[in-house]
């Protein structure tokens, strides 16, 4: 009898100990599995899937909007899960990844626990037509249209693509910072070098809510990269040039055959869709990008699902002359509107959400753009003339180095190419420009008529074609590109152009296609607290050297001219190519 007891007593213990654990697991599960539902977390051998029309399939062309109903934006920037580490490139973690056969068109599914909950967007607050506040208003130029087909305020009714929702957006989730690496004040081409491999280690992109295709393809490219075969035979491409000649090469190629770029129609002219309004001055990258972008057959596609980035194609210039109010000093009506413009696209496709804009880029050369577009547009990829990596938020790794090009002609933008040879070089340094910013007024205490060998001035005066200029520049060993307002300027392509070695006085600059070149090979970096020492520097740089890096200029020229129509590792593939070659390494599969 005592034994039947106790064998009683130790069963109910038993059923006591399975009951606990079982309701631990449950109450782990709940915590735990995505999508906060635990039966289905446990029990299904299904993964909620997107909509068919995000799942990857065959299709001719995905250019219409979504159909109608509540347009969901998530939270896709506050990610509190930490930076997965790397070796070599390849993440190390473990993830669970239940595969499915599910062709529902039930909606994706709701992000994971780390991530804010979804916001409801009502589309009518998604106005095509961006009136600019009373205070800030110009009455002379009204806003233009995000859609020119949209004539009227965009509702369900007249436009099916937007539908009426219960909450309006007022502003677009907060963009979490990526930089784990402190900046300091001073960075120097050393430190950037260390900065660049830094986050190349540790940075990616979110991961896409759900699988395509091209998650795959940039994958495989990025590892084929990584393995480039060593191959220096190219004629085009001189090794000393590059940091890494046969990755390079190996990457070009692979944007050459693989790349798809699917271009947004939304945007009214001029602020979108009108290159030809900035194919000449200072500004003029940003024009003939977008021109030979739009124009390009060979990496343009009309399907966003084989798109492998997204192009938002407006003009930070034509940005600024049609909304900026001459003296009001707030540049808030312009951020705004490329904020309702980031809103039309995340409310009429998929392609924001899936990948949180990390596939997305732009193209923007006026000083304003960083900032303009840092707060709406800092996930994406962003080709900028102003890269300063200390100050303005630029991501080595992530945002691009925009060559500032000043094109005078638009029909042959490479007149006055080339230079004299090193042996007719008389002048030693050579700068002129306007006294923009704290460097060039220092630059000429130091250096302005005080030496012979050292042509310092303020802006020579006008002269039919700048001759002037030209000629200095073609007949100097050395030009001097110090900053202005900003660090970015346009003397270092024209140096390259007439065949000067340059000089860059500007620190915190990131040099343009900084991912791929050697800049230190052909270039000469000096800090602007050096600038009383200048001429030393250079006289300290031997004859030999010199002849080097000045041949070593000829053979860069390559990639920073413009062309009527494109030709093969131009400044407009190299932009491309460096927009690609940063997304390539950024990737971050789904699983």
């Amino acid at each position: 009898m005592g034994h039947e007891v106790q064998y009683i007593l130790e069963s109910k213990r038993l059923v006591w100990l399975v009951a606990v654990v079982f309701a631990v697991v449950i109450m782990f599960q709940y915590f735990e599995f995505p999508y906060g539902d635990v039966s289905s977390s446990m029990f299904s051998v299904r993964r909620a899937q997107p909509p068919l029309s995000q799942t990857n399939q065959t299709e001719t062309s995905s250019e219409s909007p979504k159909s109608p109903g509540n347009v969901t934006i998530f939270d896709v920037f506050n990610i509190t899960e930490p930076v997965d580490t790397l070796d070599k490139g390849n993440s190390i973690g473990i993830e669970i990844n239940i595969q499915s056969n599910d062709s529902t068109t039930s909606p994706p599914p709701s992000l994971s626990a780390s991530l804010t909950p979804p916001t409801t967007v009502n589309s009518t607050a998604i106005s095509p037509s961006i009136a600019l506040d009373n205070k800030t208003s110009k009455p002379e130029v009204n806003a233009p249209d995000l859609d020119p087909n949209l004539k009227k305020p965009a509702t369900s009714e007249n436009n099916p693509a937007l539908s009426v929702g219960e909450s309006p957006v007022k502003e677009l989730p907060p963009v979490k910072a990526t930089h784990e690496r402190p900046i300091g004040d001073i960075v120097t081409i050393a430190d950037m070098h260390g900065i660049f491999l830094h986050n190349r280690a540790s940075v990616r992109s979110m991961k896409p809510e759900w699988s395509l295709m091209v998650d795959q393809e940039l994958l495989a490219a990025k590892l084929q990269i990584e393995n480039a075969p060593v191959n220096s035979n190219d004629w085009a491409l001189y090794p000393p040039l590059y940091r890494n000649v046969s990755r390079f090469k190996r990457s070009y190629e692979l944007m050459e055959k693989t790349l798809k770029v699917y271009i947004y129609k939304e945007g009214g002219k001029p602020i979108f869709h009108q290159p030809q309004a900035v194919l000449s001055g200072i500004y003029a990258s940003e024009g003939w990008f977008m021109k030979h972008m739009k124009e390009s057959k060979h990496f343009v596609t009309n399907n966003p699902k084989q798109a492998h980035l997204f192009y938002i194609p407006f003009s930070s210039r034509m940005l600024e002359e049609k909304l900026y109010v001459t003296g009001s000093g707030s540049r808030d009506n312009m951020v705004q509107y490329l904020k309702d413009y980031i809103h039309l696209i995340a409310g009429r496709y998929d392609s924001w959400n899936r990948t949180g804009g990390s596939d997305h880029f732009l193209v923007a050369c006026h000083d304003w753009a960083t900032d303009e577009t840092r707060k709406s547009m800092d996930s994406c990829i962003r080709a900028l003339c102003n890269s300063d990596v200390g100050r303005e938020h630029f991501e080595l790794g992530k945002d691009v180095s925009l060559p500032e090009t000043y094109v005078r002609s638009t029909q042959n933008p490479l007149r006055e190419l080339g230079g004299k040879p090193p042996s007719q070089r008389s002048i030693l340094a050579f700068f002129a420009g306007q006294m923009h910013g704290d460097v060039r007024p220092i630059l000429l205490q130091h250096w302005e008529n005080k030496d012979p060998d050292m042509k310092i001035f303020q802006k020579l005066p006008k002269s039919k074609g700048n001759k002037n200029y030209i000629n200095y520049m073609k007949s100097s060993k050395y030009c001097i590109c110090a900053k202005g307002y900003e660090v970015n300027s346009p003397r270092v392509v024209e140096a390259i152009f007439h065949e000067c070695v340059p000089v860059i006085i500007s620190d915190n600059f990131v040099p343009p296609f900084f991912e791929i070149l050697n800049w230190e090979s052909f270039a000469v970096f000096v800090e602007e607290k050096d600038i009383p020492n200048l001429k030393n520097i250079l006289l300290s740089i031997s004859n030999r050297r010199y002849l080097v890096m000045q041949q070593r200029v000829k053979k860069v020229q390559q990639h920073f001219l413009w062309h009527v129509k494109p030709v093969k590792y131009d400044i407009f593939h190299m932009i491309l190519h460096s927009i690609w070659y940063n997304r390539v390494f950024r990737v971050n599969p789904v699983s």
